[in-house]
């Protein structure tokens, strides 16, 4: 999921917001402050009632971060690098930038989110207790009461053993310990999520008919993410089991012709793209640092009569959306992120110097192949 604002960095990791998320805030403060604290509150004004759902749903959304901040810290403190945390609509997802080496990281790393949710849980119960036996107002208690539930059914929800949950990836650990087998082991997690998927489908299509309303419809979105989501882990754990051993490095173009980025698009076209067969060029800064990707495809957007006055730097993608790869990094933890890239492609750093890019065409082109080596490993997942 692609964040549409970046908020800033909170202990080293790149934080930001989805639009979507806008619809799960608005969602919990309009429920909270027409409903549920109306209901239990009678005889507070109108204001009250609106800055005290807007308050939870604040508090809420950082709940969901921390849950994912603590994702990310293990996984660095686990060797994996985190590429940013993304709050939407369904919650919070933070990137990664592979996968655990270790059945014991991978516990690590999904068991955290859930344990900091109970925390908190516990922590605003305890909050709840207090400003309760200091006769703070009703609506106050109210808060912290529904924040203290509402921890504690995201950690409950969370560690059901179905992935992408926190729990599937639990269950993804404990198959990978007894088994020895990682793919397999991921399969059978992703199985279990998108069963649990289609048993929320059925349980919100049921409701709706009931005359839940808009609780049934939401189970019903729920449901369709996870079927979703753990689709494409499922896929993305046959690839595994496709591309074995194969790193970056293996696939990648090397030696790309990098440009700088004051030149005009017109001369990026008469001096790099009529004399090299390369479609993508990584746009260098002055220290030889990457600073962006220019395409053919970004290249054709530039009306003709522009071509003059427009230079690569003003069409380049910036590279905070690219993604970046080591050379001996696995290519199957590479693909994820390609795939949520603006352009699809990769570079391949190496000692902090462009040593190579990787296309969807590189890819495909591998994926033939070693479909076609090893065919029974294939039909067998």
């Amino acid at each position: 999921m692609n964040e549409s604002l970046r908020i800033g960095e909170i202990a080293g990791v790149r934080v930001g917001i989805n639009w979507s998320v806008l619809v799960i805030f608005f969602l919990i403060a309009f429920g909270l402050a027409a409903g549920r604290f109306p209901a239990q509150f009678p005889d507070e004004t109108t204001a009250a009632y609106v800055v005290a759902g807007l308050v939870a749903a604040v508090v809420f959304l950082g709940s969901l971060l921390a849950h994912e901040i603590a994702h990310a810290l293990v996984a660095i403190r686990n060797g994996l690098e985190v590429d940013g945390i993304t709050l939407w609509l369904f919650g919070g997802v933070a990137r990664l930038g592979g996968e655990a080496a270790d059945p014991g990281a991978e516990f690590r790393i999904a068991g955290v989110g859930p344990l900091v949710s109970i925390g908190l849980g516990g922590l605003f119960f305890l909050l709840t207790t207090a400003a309760s036996g200091a006769g703070a107002p009703g609506l106050v208690v109210g808060v912290l009461g529904w924040l203290a539930v509402i921890n504690v059914i995201l950690a409950v929800f969370n560690l059901v053993p179905a992935a992408p949950l926190d729990g599937g990836r639990i269950l993804r650990a404990y198959l990978w310990h007894r088994r020895g087998d990682r793919v397999g082991s991921a399969i059978t997690a992703s199985r279990a999520g998108r069963t649990f998927g289609f048993v929320l489908i059925a349980l919100g299509l049921l409701e709706f008919v009931a005359g839940a309303g808009l609780g049934g419809l939401w189970l019903v979105l729920i449901g369709w993410f996870l079927v979703n989501a753990a689709s494409a882990e499922e896929e993305h754990a046959r690839m595994r089991g496709t591309l074995g051993d194969i790193r970056v490095g293996d696939v990648m173009s090397p030696d790309p012709v990098a440009v700088p980025g004051s030149l005009s698009v017109q001369e990026f076209i008469d001096r790099y793209l009529f004399h090299h067969h390369f479609t993508a060029f990584p746009l260098m800064e002055a220290d030889g640092r990457a600073a962006g990707l220019v395409t053919l495809n970004r290249v054709k957007q530039v009306p003709w009569q522009e071509r003059v006055t427009t230079t690569t730097g003003d069409i380049a993608c910036p590279v905070d959306d690219i993604p970046l790869a080591r050379p001996d990094e696995p290519l199957a933890d590479l693909l994820p992120r390609m795939s949520a890239g603006a352009d699809g492609r990769a570079l391949v750093v190496e000692d902090g110097r462009v040593v190579g890019i990787v296309s969807p065409t590189d890819v495909a082109r591998l994926l033939e192949v070693a479909e076609l080596r090893s065919p029974q490993r294939t039909a067998r997942m």
